[in-house]
């Protein structure tokens, strides 16, 4: 039995044996949770890929737990701003904050973020919308292993599109680049929207972008895709290699999202949202709304999710030392 599961026990032994109102009153709320509205803070833009994820699980929650799930996007300082609210917020099961990420390499990125990792516990993994590693169709590689040995061939000669300091861009190329030891021209961009025609058109070389933003550009031969970032093919081009298919499984990296609270929230109430969200994840109409924003549905428990952000404040440990990354802010 695990301590999640004596300590629910617990509280139901405990409630059976004395009347409600001889309770201490932490313990009450904590039995009627949620009796009241949720906060879901989006330390992103509204209308953004994470705030559209974050509403296709929390519209669902709100049916079935029978309260609303507020979204409340905080954006501002590449998610600093919201997440440091979230951190802040009591540890009661009322404010929960969107996960990604961005919650583990700010940290170590950048001084402006006034929180850690370990401010938070772990609720639920939702998905990961994967990227592609596309290049401009004028490059003479039509494979990544092809892309590595012209590269190599003429270090720095060639450029990288970046569209943020630690975005999941540019952290995927420079996990790559800490596979393959590459050397390429860095380019920096305010958003993917204004990277993509500048490799179409050839001015930069390579780049990671959102798949379903990059889909109609490869469907239209604007951009070639080399690999997908993900653990399998994507239904919409069947014919793309993932990343391990292509000869680099070390180099794969999903930008994840999940739902994470203040650390100290009750097992209790991390527990009953953990196992929503994963029943949530399996109904038809929240699987597809992900599928249509390229989301690949990648259920996980609170357990499960929690030791992923542990993992990785590991791994971009040690590739922002390797890579020398340092925020602009």
């Amino acid at each position: 039995m695990t301590p999640t599961d004596r300590t629910r026990r617990s509280l139901v032994a405990a409630a059976a044996a004395a009347p409600i109102a001889s309770l201490p009153i932490a313990a009450r709320a904590q039995d009627a949770w949620p009796s009241r509205p949720v906060r879901v803070i989006v330390p992103f833009p509204a209308g953004g890929v994470v705030d559209l994820v974050t509403r296709a699980v929390t519209d669902r929650l709100a049916v079935v737990l029978k309260q609303p799930f507020v979204v409340e996007p905080r954006p501002g300082a590449n998610g600093n701003i919201g997440t440091e609210a979230a951190a802040r917020a009591a540890p009661d099961g009322y404010t929960l904050v969107t996960a990604t990420p961005a919650t583990v390499t700010q940290p170590l990125l950048s001084q402006a973020a006034r929180f850690k990792t370990s401010d938070f516990v772990g609720v639920g993994l939702i998905g990961a919308p994967p990227n592609l590693f596309v290049v401009t169709p004028s490059l003479p590689v039509k494979s990544v292993k092809e892309l590595v040995e012209h590269a190599r061939a003429q270090p720095g000669k060639l450029s990288v599109t970046n569209p943020g300091v630690g975005t999941s861009n540019h952290l995927g190329q420079e996990l790559f680049f800490s596979q393959t030891k590459l050397q390429m021209v860095d380019v920096r961009y305010p958003g993917q929207p204004q990277m993509i025609p500048d490799i179409a058109s050839g001015q930069v070389h390579f780049g990671l972008v959102t798949a379903a933003l990059a889909l109609p550009h490869v469907r239209e031969g604007r951009l070639r895709a080399l690999a997908i970032s993900a653990p399998k093919r994507w239904s919409e081009l069947p014919d793309v290699p993932t990343v391990a298919e292509a000869g680099f499984p070390e180099a794969m990296f999903l930008p994840w999202y999940g739902l994470a609270a203040p650390a100290g929230t009750p097992a209790p109430i991390v527990k009953r949202l953990s196992d929503e969200i994963v029943a949530a994840l399996a109904t038809p109409d929240v699987a597809a709304r992900l599928d249509k924003m390229g989301t690949q549905v990648t259920p996980g428990s609170a357990s499960e999710f929690d030791a992923l952000m542990r993992s990785e404040v590991e791994r971009w440990s040690r590739v922002i030392k390797e890579r020398n990354i340092r925020s602009e802010s």
